[in-house]
Formats: structure tokens, C-alpha cells, sequence
């Protein structure tokens, strides 16, 4: 069976999140969530559904309520910091999870930090966990990542660093595959270019 995945762009309409002059995290989730749909409806098997696709406010009841709906067998929610420091983490509940929930951080994690932590100089902040609504709501198991810092300037470069973006969602969706153990699709012959290599 078809493993089913929700993408959780944090925050949106108006509910701006975190916020540096002109800049939003609300529209930096969304980038982030796209991008990561994108990656995996292109190379894997696998069911994708998204709380939100354009700017829309949604309540934290919503996007569980949302993904509990739709017997998800994973949900992400895709989040970015602030408060001053610099880095990478991720997030699980505090209260009781299973395995999956666990190894499934693990590998998310460590997908991610290996990719930008060495290209890009990002700090490993680590595995976490925290009570938030949308892991403890949530009936299967969900992680929430916190891809840098709004408000320290170096944080802030990458993020509006296209192509930190795209090696970012990548890895997330790379990550979320190794995870879930998704299959990956199998390209036409015409879309094989790995013959027109030298």
C-alpha cells in the first residue's frame, strides 16, 4: 500500500510567524513544503497531502484535525526559528511515541544535517522534543523541523539563498523517503538520461 504523508507549511494568511523587516516565515514554510512535495511526488511512491498550498490561515486544531482525517502514515511540519541563535534542529513529542516516531527522527536528522551541515556551515542543534500541539495531536508519528534563524543575518542569507533552499527540501524529502521506506518510481525510458552520460 501507498504510504500517505502530510506537509505542514507552519503559520500562514494571518498568522505571519516569525518575522525579520520584510521578511515572513509563514512564506519561507511554504517555499520549503512546496519544494519538498515537489521532490518527493517526483522521484517516490508515495501519497501527499498538504495542509495548505497558498497563503491561508489555519489553526493548529485544522492541520491535525486535517491529517487524523486523512489516516496520514507520517505528518511534517515545517517550521523556521527565531529568538537569536543559528542552526538546524528537529522536534518529536515529549510525551509517549513509538519507535517509528524515534527512528524516523533519527533518520530525518541525520539525512538533513549530513547534506547542509558541512556545504552550507549550518550548526546541528539537535534532536529534540517539545509539546507541541501538532506532535502531541496528531495520531501518527509527526516531526517538526526548524530550518534556521529569521532574525540572525547569516541564517537569513541561506534562507533566501535559492539553491539552499532547493540542497534544504531535497534533503528533507531524501529524509522523509529513508524514513518511510518509500519506493522509488521508476522514470520512462524516454526520461532515462543516464545512458547520455560519458
Amino acid at each position: 500500500m501507498t504510504k500517505k504523508l502530510v506537509i505542514d507549511p507552519g503559520h500562514g494568511g494571518s498568522d505571519s510567524g516569525a518575522v525579520n523587516g520584510s521578511y515572513q516565515e509563514k512564506n519561507f514554510t511554504l517555499d520549503i513544503a512546496l519544494a519538498v512535495h515537489d521532490y518527493l511526488q517526483n522521484h517516490y511512491m508515495v501519497e501527499l497531502f498538504m495542509t495548505r498550498k497558498t497563503d491561508k490561515t489555519l489553526s493548529l486544531k485544522q492541520r491535525t484535525d486535517y491529517a487524523n482525517q486523512k489516516q496520514a502514515d507520517y505528518f511534517i511540519s515545517i517550521h523556521i526559528n527565531a529568538g537569536g541563535g543559528t542552526g538546524w534542529e528537529s522536534y518529536i513529542w515529549n510525551g509517549p511515541v513509538n519507535q517509528t516516531t524515534i527512528d524516523a527522527q533519527n533518520i530525518i536528522h541525520n539525512t538533513v544535517m549530513n547534506e547542509i551541515g558541512p556545504k552550507y556551515q549550518v550548526k546541528d542543534r539537535g534532536k529534540k522534543r517539545a509539546d507541541f500541539y501538532v506532535l502531541r495531536e496528531t495520531i501518527m508519528p509527526a516531526i517538526l523541523l526548524e530550518n534556521l534563524f529569521i532574525d540572525t543575518t547569516n541564517d537569513l542569507h541561506l534562507l533566501i539563498d535559492n539553491q539552499f533552499i532547493t540542497d534544504l527540501s531535497c534533503t528533507i524529502g531524501e529524509g522523509l523517503a529513508q524514513a518511510l521506506s518509500l519506493d522509488k518510481k521508476t522514470l520512462p525510458k524516454d526520461q532515462d538520461h543516464t545512458q547520455d552520460r560519458p
